[in-house]
């Protein structure tokens, strides 16, 4: 009887590695965008409106959505020998 073919893995180490790269920078992303608060009721904070926390920190969160996507769609070659 002929031994079964060997299925291939659908992630190498590598697309971890970009997963999880995404991941931190998307965690990065909604740091960046926290914060602000204000401390009584009748105080505003015009620092919710900083650049920051308006566009900076959404298009980090985008990058790290792409990021991840990335790592999920690419197909790396694996180094097992055939």
């Amino acid at each position: 009887m002929a031994p079964e073919p060997q299925e291939r893995m659908p992630f190498t180490l590598r697309n971890y590695a970009y997963m999880l790269a995404g991941v931190v920078v998307i965690v990065l992303g909604f740091v960046l965008m926290s914060g602000g608060a204000e401390h009584t009721a009748t105080e505003f904070d015009e620092s919710i409106f900083s650049p920051r926390r308006i566009t900076v920190a959404p298009i980090v969160v985008i990058a790290g959505f792409v990021l991840v996507g990335f790592g999920i769609m690419k197909r790396f070659k694996s180094n097992e020998k055939k």
